[in-house]
């Protein structure tokens, strides 16, 4: 079922899921629309099979793999939903709605690619795709994952909150003790990261996107859930906000206040 545009509604099916970290799991869905139409960037509403929970929960996606209609979604559990779906198992059904939102505009630029925490597995589909000398750093608070998948997709540099691997501190301590450089910048994670990284990129003067993590209901722009402040007023609302879900999550780093 096609709802508007490229976005899609399907049952999917598990392929596979295992935890890859301490409650963060890796799951494979058979979503053959949603896996055709899906952009680096973009995300899913996932819905829960238990009733009680209406709203569906916003997942990043990982991976795309348009050959055999599927995507894989990396996520924490973070709550009642998240905890239903890290209980499922191959060939369990879920109902899935996207892709949603705004993907990450693809230039032939020496890029960073930037994440942090969850913020990571959303730019694992975009070092697959981009083609350009790519500088990966990645932010962790201790625990690695995913780094097996993104080798040979770019220079990995990490860096972590503890020091237990690479550099002690966060990802942009990773870029100066390394003297990193590149003219953009692509970067995924919590607030204070990518405000720190806009201001990084202001100063450079390096073309910076970034994908604003945030709580969102609705998923498709209408309930307003999930604001955040710009620079220029929503043709949607009439006010300086833009809608993380609709507008975004990728942003222009200029164009929005945080």
């Amino acid at each position: 079922m096609q709802t508007k545009g490229t976005k899609f509604e399907e049952t999917a099916i598990i392929i596979r899921q295992e935890e890859i970290a301490d409650d963060i799991y890796s799951m494979w869905l058979r979503t053959e629309n949603i896996a055709a139409h899906a952009k680096a960037g973009q995300f899913v509403s996932v819905y829960c099979n238990e009733g009680s929970r209406l709203l569906p929960r916003p997942i990043s996606i990982c991976e795309i793999d348009r050959k055999d209609g599927a995507i894989r979604l990396v996520y924490r559990v973070a709550g009642k939903g998240t905890a239903e779906f890290s209980g499922m198992r191959t060939g369990m059904q879920l109902k899935v709605v996207g892709p949603l939102g705004n993907g990450f505009p693809q230039k032939n630029k020496k890029a960073f690619l930037i994440g942090g925490g969850i913020g990571i597995p959303p730019m694992l589909e975009l070092a697959k795709e981009l083609d350009c000398e790519k500088k990966i750093v990645l932010g962790f608070r201790d625990e690695l994952f995913l780094l097996e998948d993104f080798r040979n997709r770019g220079q990995i540099y990490i860096a972590t909150e503890d020091g237990s691997a690479g550099t002690e501190g966060n990802v942009l301590d990773a870029i100066r003790e390394n003297g990193l450089d590149a003219d953009i910048i692509y970067a995924c994670g919590p607030t204070p990261m990518l405000r720190a990284i806009k201001e990084y990129a202001a100063e450079q003067n390096i073309e910076c996107w970034i994908s604003m993590e945030e709580r969102m209901a609705c998923g498709i722009g209408a309930c307003l859930a999930c604001v955040c402040k710009s620079k220029e007023k929503d043709a949607h609302s009439n006010v300086k906000n833009k809608r993380i879900c609709k507008e975004g999550p990728v942003f222009l780093a200029q164009e929005v206040e945080f």
